[in-house]
């Protein structure tokens, strides 16, 4: 009878604290590799969410800019936007214009943050349009036509329809005014957003900075987030030939986000290494017991000629075949739980706000997950391991039992 044989035999003569252990080690990888999905699809949800309203998969500005946001740090793309607009694995290229200013009504003057986009694009790509009705972007959108925060509007006592006044710097120092309508309001539930960001379009922005078809920022918004890693090589190749400008990924670009999201990465694999101490002990426990309770059995083994290897053997074997059963009991659990939060998410909205600000960045409090299967089969194949080491020190106890002294314990 070879050792695994035996290990089966073995692992089931004690069924309740064997099913206990086993249910230990299944749920232990359930919440790990469950919260591990859940998270992913959180962090997946918040980078493209950010990169949408923000700086795109990949930012293209004068290094300068990123530094200083110094809206005379300028350049004018010209056929960069279409070039970059045929490179697979790219959906749009966004440039947008930056400026800070007063707004000014016949009742209140509030400082602003001035933002150029191309409307027509953006709101289809942009989350912070999304709650804007359709309507507005259908009609036509006149030049001093502005999308005004949601604080703010109501900061300066004004309502849709009616018209205020914008003052900013143009790129030779000179105070610039211009009148603006305000067509809708603006709300994205972040209230440093809300009170000071006002939106127009781009070409009035940049005749606002004095220099036309001028842009601070160019976002290169990706089909997916894997495209990122065969776009950016291509794009830094294209502006090889102007040394001013260069290429960020979102992670430099949104330093804010990207922390925010490793440092609570790292919290989870804290928890993991916490449940992973608590699977190393209870194997270790079960084995130790199990072979405390059969120091005469083994005493009798070593006694009829059996090899302290052939005894490790067998306790490492029943330690995989432990290890075997919780992983395929706790994938499956996993498995049901990640399909369950992919499908129908989590809905923190019974505990929190409707939405969330995270990093900077607003997320719906509608959780999803998302599958990361190669993550899974690693977690599980630490889990196995983990098992064989537990099982370890009960083999050793178990190989150096003297037969004199085993034979005591009847």
């Amino acid at each position: 009878m070879n050792s695994i044989q035996l290990a089966w035999r073995n692992l089931f003569r004690h069924k309740g604290r064997i099913v206990l252990t086993l249910i230990g080690l299944s749920l232990s990888l359930t919440l790990v590799q469950t919260f591990h999905n859940f998270t992913k699809g959180v962090y997946s949800y918040m980078v493209e969410t950010g990169v949408r309203s923000g700086t795109g998969h990949i930012l293209i500005c004068d290094e300068n800019y990123l530094e200083t946001k110094d809206s005379n740090v300028f350049f004018i793309p010209g056929r960069l936007v279409k070039t970059i607009n045929t490179i697979s694995g790219v959906q749009s290229v966004l440039p947008r214009v930056k400026l800070c200013g007063l707004a000014q009504s016949s009742r209140e003057s509030r400082n602003i943050r001035i933002e150029g986009i191309n409307i027509a694009v953006e709101n289809r790509i942009n989350p912070f349009l999304k709650g804007i009705p359709e309507e507005t972007f259908e009609k036509n959108w006149r030049s001093g036509d502005a999308l005004v925060g949601s604080i703010l509007i109501n900061e300066l006592q004004i309502k849709p329809g009616q018209k205020f006044v914008v003052t900013t710097q143009n790129d030779r120092g000179e105070l610039v005014s211009e009148l603006f309508r305000a067509k809708a309001s603006l709300e994205t539930g972040i209230r440093a957003v809300d009170s000071s960001l006002i939106i127009v379009s781009q070409k009035k922005a940049a005749e606002m900075l004095g220099v036309p078809g001028a842009t601070h920022e160019l976002a290169v918004v990706l089909k997916d987030a894997c495209f990122i890693e065969t776009v950016f090589p291509v794009i830094n190749e294209l502006l090889k030939s102007n040394t001013e400008l260069k290429a960020f990924s979102w992670e430099k670009a949104m330093p804010n986000l990207y922390n925010a999201i490793r440092w609570d990465y790292v919290s989870m694999k804290f928890l993991s290494l916490i449940v992973l101490m608590i699977v190393t002990i209870g194997v270790t426990n079960t084995l130790l017991m199990g072979v405390m309770e059969r120091i005469y059995e083994f005493g009798i083994l070593k006694a009829i000629g059996t090899s302290p290897k052939q005894l490790k053997t067998m306790i490492m074997a029943e330690a995989l075949l432990l290890g075997l059963f919780s992983i395929v009991i706790g994938s499956a659990l996993t498995s049901l739980a990640t399909w369950y939060l992919v499908h129908y998410g989590f809905d923190l909205r019974l505990f929190i706000p409707a939405n969330l600000e995270f990093g900077g960045v607003l997320f719906s409090a509608l959780l999803y997950a998302k599958w990361d299967i190669l993550w899974m089969i690693r977690f599980a194949f630490y889990m196995l391991l983990l098992c064989l080491a537990a099982s370890v020190y009960p083999a050793l106890k178990a190989s150096r039992i003297s037969p004199a002294e085993a034979l005591r314990h009847i």
